[in-house]
């Protein structure tokens, strides 16, 4: 029987991949007998209420296991061919193909070992049901084979990695191993298999307690490293296939590209497609563009040359949660650059009334009128968060002030203008250079001096005269269907008086950002309704810094996770995305730290004394948080979801000094299909 799209995706985050996002371990948990027995990741007891077989689904099951035939478990696995005969195989024929058997070690029966007819028992809690091992029928017993270091009964998965190659065995992440249960196992396992084995460590947990028995283990980050392919978002685009050397250098991508580049970018106008051949951090802003866009987005090792043979064609490309696929099609017959879409997607009306600068203090959500979501929302967290984190203080510079100067450079004429020209509709290039010409003007010009004298003010009296991020805060971003994510400037630690009016120029005149306009464009956003508030707000010297979301991205059901990526110093690269972060899942349920990846970052960014930023090498070791800290930040996640209305967030977050700092949270789009 071929596996539910549901089932599939579950049993892709059971292979070892960055965006499993999930407990790699198979669980050894009970949900019911019926509910996705085929999915690779079996739901803990803390997700799903145990309950025993009932008589009915007693029988239906005896009489699947009649239709099944062979030994409903053996003693011992001496072949090859004794484990395919036991094993389950999710997404066979793919890169993500593996086949697992589960086992059963009774404690109180001298350690006798049950590998079990795995298709048979997708649980083993039914296994151990049917033997009698569980004495009894209740989800205490149960929770106890997983918590208690004298239980009876061991419950594991022993699975064959052919990233490796070679066996592993492993337990659900949040299992409360002992050094002693886990050599118990090794030694049992050894004895009656056929094989050399390693032990799979599926949370810090794990690694610890591997490292307490002296075994050699495997990590998860170790078999994600050996992925081939890894679907940051799926879904299927038609299009002309093009391998692209750097963004920068290629002006004219279009809408209907589908770009193959080997590193993720750091920005990106709207294209059909994208594929990188490095591994990403899931949550840089391409990626997250991506989602909202709804464009297929995948990693696929050695992608320019296992795609070069479609490089210039038309292809139709698909990502799915078990592999991609590329073939060609003939060209459509729409012209290659659509016309831009009737505007479709509302923005906040602002509210130009308010011209006085707003601190973040005293700030609420409703204040979006006047600031923008970003700005809002961090008003309405700072008095709400203590003494979980703190939100760095700022002030607003409101809509009604950037409105007032775009009129004084007659910036709407000038649009209205552009838009009216065959030229400017039909061709990127000529857009790109337009939007760069306007942007320059907007820069140059000179701000109201009571306005600068006031900006400045407020900086001296409010903030001291500390450095400062000049950020974005416009009414195009922060929204349920558009985040904007990466889409506007920021101007990181401003340190002089005399370069704030400048700074804020800059934010300003970011709204005409080349890849922002096309954005807003291919999204149906009309260009005359945007308006940029700035946000400018205390620069913290942050020790590490990322970006979390609170939930799982790939399984919207499974709300109780929390996903993390992180990197030393400030948080400019891991919003980037062009290194791998060290990316982390949190499960309040097992109070388990899986790690996908550590950072493989080897510099990070700190504040110069004069002002900007600076690159500084990083030593020591590649950990850039530990357990603790990753618990807390999850905490802080859910505390912020409750407060803006019980909506998933995407949040950027730093830590100085071990103190978690908010810098921004917004709705959590996932455009996935």
């Amino acid at each position: 029987m071929r596996p539910s799209s549901a089932n599939r995706r579950l049993a892709f985050r059971r292979r070892s991949s960055l965006i499993l996002l999930t407990a790699l371990g198979m669980l050894a948990t009970a949900i019911g007998p019926i509910a996705h027995a085929q999915t690779a990741r079996k739901p803990s007891p803390y997700e799903n209420a145990a309950r025993p077989l009932r008589a009915d689904e007693h029988a239906a099951q005896q009489a699947e296991d009649a239709k099944r035939g062979g030994p409903a478990f053996l003693g011992q696995i001496r072949t090859q061919a004794e484990f395919q005969q036991l094993a389950r195989v999710y997404n066979p024929g793919t890169p993500l193909e593996i086949p697992h058997v589960l086992f059963v070690i009774d404690r109180q029966h001298a350690n006798r070992i049950y590998y079990l007819d795995t298709p048979r028992y997708s649980l083993h809690e039914n296994f151990a049901r049917e033997r009698r091992l569980l004495p009894a029928p209740d989800k205490a017993t149960l929770i106890a084979q997983y918590k208690d270091p004298q239980r009876r009964l061991l419950f594991g998965t022993l699975s064959w990695q052919r990233d490796l190659p070679g066996y592993t065995y492993e337990f659900w992440e949040g299992d409360r191993l002992t050094p002693e249960l886990l050599s118990l196992t090794q030694d049992t396992l050894r004895a009656t298999f056929y094989a050399p084995l390693r032990f799979k460590a599926n949370s810090t947990m794990h690694e610890q307690t591997a490292q307490r028995a002296g075994l050699v283990f495997v990590t998860q980050e170790a078999l994600l490293r050996e992925q081939t392919f890894l679907p940051l978002n799926t879904g299927r685009a038609q299009g002309r296939l093009r391998i692209v050397t750097s963004v920068d250098d290629t002006p004219d991508l279009a809408p209907t590209d589908i770009v193959v580049l080997d590193e993720v970018p750091v920005a990106l106008p709207p294209i059909a497609g994208l594929v990188t051949q490095r591994p990403s951090t899931l949550l840089s802003h391409v990626n997250l563009l991506a989602k909202g866009w709804r464009i297929p987005n995948a990693y696929v090792r050695d992608g320019v040359a296992a795609l070069r043979q479609y490089d210039g064609q038309w292809v139709e490309f698909n990502v799915a949660s078990n592999g991609y696929q590329v073939r060609p099609i003939a060209k459509p017959d729409a012209p290659a650059t659509p016309p831009p879409k009737t505007a479709s997607l509302p923005l906040p009306k602002p509210d130009l009334t308010v011209r006085g600068l707003k601190p973040l203090t005293g700030m609420a959500t409703r204040d979006s009128r006047h600031c923008g979501v970003k700005a809002a929302n961090l008003g309405a967290l700072k008095s709400a968060l203590a003494p979980l984190a703190s939100v760095p203080d700022g002030f607003c510079i409101p809509f009604a002030q950037y409105a007032a100067f775009m009129q004084q450079l007659r910036v709407p004429e000038r649009i209205a203008a552009l838009e009216q020209r065959q030229d400017f509709i039909s061709d990127a290039n000529v857009r790109r250079t337009e939007l760069a010409a306007l942007r320059q003007d907007i820069i140059q010009a000179k701000p109201d001096a009571a306005l600068a004298t006031a900006w400045r003010e407020r900086w001296q009296t409010q903030l001291h005269g500390r450095g400062v991020f000049v950020r974005s805060s416009s009414n195009s971003e922060d929204l349920p269907g558009f985040s904007g994510a990466g889409l506007y400037t920021t101007v990181p630690n401003v340190t002089q008086g005399d370069a704030l009016p400048q700074a804020v120029l800059t934010v300003w005149a970011s709204i005409y950002n080349f890849e922002a306009y096309e954005a807003r464009r291919a999204a149906g956003i009309g260009q005359d309704g945007v308006v940029m508030a700035v946000l400018v707000q205390q620069a913290a010297a942050s020790d590490s810094s990322g970006v979390m979301i609170t939930r799982d991205p790939f399984d919207a059901s499974r709300r109780f996770v929390t996903y993390i990526s992180a990197k030393r110093g400030l948080g400019i690269k891991v919003v980037e995305g062009k290194r791998q972060a060290e990316q982390l899942m949190y499960s309040s349920w097992s109070k388990a730290v899986q790690v996908l990846s550590r950072s493989a970052e080897d510099t990070q960014l700190v504040p110069d004394t004069g002002g900007g930023v600076r690159e500084v090498p990083i030593e020591g070791s590649r950990q850039v948080l530990n357990d603790a800290l990753v618990a807390r930040l999850a905490a802080v996640g859910s505390q912020i979801k409750l407060r803006l209305g019980n909506v998933d967030q995407d949040i950027e977050w730093a830590v100085q000094d071990d103190k978690i700092l908010i810098l921004q949270s917004r709705p959590y789009v996932d455009g996935s299909r």
